[in-house]
């Protein structure tokens, strides 16, 4: 009696693994693959979404479209994706807010750890240290002086409360030991604003988001928050040289629902590896300020436990809440 339960559970596996097999081996097979951003289009992360689904498309031989699912700081796309067939027709292109939100909001209406599969990191995005052009410290080194000495308040905007651009400031703040005030405005573009017009003095900004402003002398670039300075700003030290131990490096990357069969989440990060070596994609990223990674789902799992842990102890720092 014990054996035919152990026999019929084994055949089950067995079939069950078999047919994990087929479907890796046909997939995709003639059905639109989606690739949800959750966040407006037109911004940089649609921007970028876009460009490798292109690519993506032409590797996999399968049509991959863009769809904005957006709200909630990301976290209404990023649900809709955890929810849904784990067939791999449906998958995420997530910011590094995803790892935020998980000690940012009380409830992001999934669990990232257990809902999701990382796929693969596609790049790194460096935040860059603006300041009003009229700020009398005009490098790095004055910068941190100026606001260690607290002669004069200095007002720092950023995308929102828990923003990667008021973490950043926040952290910098802590390490120089300053007094800087934040200022949350309704998304990058405000701030950006309110910098040049002179109401505010600094902005951790996404580089992409003020590379016309600096280029154009709107604004002078102080430090980039990544370890190593950027490619596209080489003269522009990394505050790490002036702070030791600062780091704030953003990132994108696909995910899958959880239960998607492993051999197609491997296929989909093969593909995602060769589209960011196309020269057309590097090119576009150099451009952005942005670094190609493209790793592997294991590296790139091991880089989110991590990532929750990092952001999850920025939020504690900024005191930053949104619900």
């Amino acid at each position: 009696m014990t054996r035919r339960p152990f026999f019929r559970f084994t055949l089950a596996a067995c079939l069950a693994a078999a047919g994990f097999a087929s479907h890796a081996q046909d997939w995709p097979a003639k059905k639109i693959i989606t690739l949800v951003v959750p966040f407006a289009a037109g911004g940089s992360t649609d921007s970028t979404a876009r460009l490798l689904a292109v690519k993506l498309g032409k590797e996999l031989g399968q049509q991959v479209i863009v769809e904005n699912k957006v709200g909630a700081g990301s976290n209404i796309g990023s649900a809709y994706v955890a929810k849904a067939a784990p067939d791999g027709y449906t998958l995420l292109f997530a910011t590094s807010a995803i790892a935020t939100n998980v000690t940012l909001y009380k409830s992001t209406g999934f669990d990232l750890r257990k809902d999701l599969a990382p796929v693969s990191e596609v790049a790194l995005i460096p935040n860059v240290l603006v300041v009003n052009n009229e700020l009398p410290a005009k490098t790095l080194p004055e910068f941190v002086d100026f606001v260690q000495k607290k002669k004069v308040g200095v007002s720092y905007g950023s995308a929102g409360s828990g923003s990667a651009s008021h973490l950043s400031g926040a952290l910098f703040n802590s390490m120089a030991k300053g007094d800087m005030l934040h200022v949350a405005y309704k998304g990058g573009a405000p701030a950006n604003t309110d910098l040049i017009g002179g109401q505010i003095q600094a902005v951790f900004a996404p580089l992409i988001e003020v590379l016309p402003f600096i280029e154009g002398g709107k604004l002078r670039a102080l430090g980039v928050t990544t370890k190593t300075r950027s490619q596209r700003l080489p003269d522009v030290p990394a505050i790490t040289e002036a702070l030791p131990g600062y780091e704030v490096a953003l990132w994108n990357g696909v995910f899958a629902p959880a239960a998607t069969p492993p051999a197609v989440v491997e296929k989909i990060a093969a593909a995602i590896q060769k589209a960011a070596q196309d020269p057309a994609v590097k090119k576009a990223l150099a451009d952005q300020g942005s670094v190609p990674v493209a790793n592997t789902p294991a590296e790139f799992k091991k880089i989110v436990d991590q990532e929750i842990d990092k952001w999850g102890r920025l939020v504690k720092l900024s005191g930053a809440t949104v619900d």
